[in-house]
């Protein structure tokens, strides 16, 4: 007898929906107004201005939780944009957007941070990378899945997702990375995404698991040079 309402209740649940005659199907619309904000880091190529007519790639890079808020020196304490604060040059653009403090990546303009950049500098629409560690990480795989048609190739490291979202980047190159001695982000969060990738068939998905390594996997991520090299072989019109 103890088991009888768990019974009805899952009978209740089965039972069909009945509309009433006199309910009409309809849709709310209202359009309003948004201003949306984005401060960011911009580093451009040594000889960017030498050639008027040459387009550039296009690295955007999504700091973590750690750098949220209205100070942008600390978007660059770590990764690609730390190397261009210390003088280093890429061979394309590095935008480094700065979240504001408390939000997160998935609430961010960052598409629309993207279309912007299009329109203000020579960006080759067929070369957009996107990266980021940790939060950053995964703003990657969301911003990925959001709209898999505008990137070349993907870095994410030491970020995660939702694998059923995963059929929506079936044919998108991915780099990821991770410690496995991650206490803050588990490595889990980037295998699971990976096998599931090649599970549907994405042959060029990949990642690499340091050993030993914790949460700062990106130090080592984003000191190999392979890595720069792999994101600049791909581009969506070959």
């Amino acid at each position: 007898m103890r088991n009888l309402p768990r019974v009805l209740l899952a009978l209740a649940m089965l039972s069909p929906v009945v509309l009433h005659a006199d309910q009409v199907a309809t849709k709310f619309e209202k359009e309003i107004e948004q201003t949306l904000e984005l401060d960011f880091l911009i580093s451009l190529p040594d000889d960017y201005e030498s050639d008027e007519k040459k387009s550039w790639p296009l690295m955007v890079f999504l700091h973590g939780a750690g750098e949220r808020g209205t100070d942008l020196s600390k978007v660059a304490i770590h990764g690609p944009p730390m190397k261009a604060a210390a003088g280093e040059t890429f061979p394309f653009l590095l935008a480094s957007p700065q979240c504001p403090e408390g939000e997160w990546w998935t609430e961010q303009p960052v598409m629309e941070l993207i279309d912007y950049l299009e329109k203000k500098y020579r960006v080759d629409p067929d070369r957009i990378y996107l990266t980021g560690l940790s939060m950053g990480g995964y703003g990657t795989w969301h911003f990925a899945t959001l709209a898999p048609e505008k990137f070349a190739a993907i870095a994410p490291i030491c970020g995660g997702g939702i694998p059923y979202k995963m059929r929506y980047i079936e044919d998108l190159p991915v780099w990821a990375f991770h410690g496995d001695q991650d206490t803050a982000v588990p490595v889990e969060e980037t295998t699971r995404l990976i096998e599931e990738l090649k599970r549907r068939g994405n042959e060029s998905a990949k990642m690499t698991i340091y050993p030993g390594v914790g949460h700062n996997s990106w130090v080592q991520a984003y000191n190999t040079s392979e890595l720069y090299d792999w994101l600049l072989s791909h581009s969506r019109d070959s």
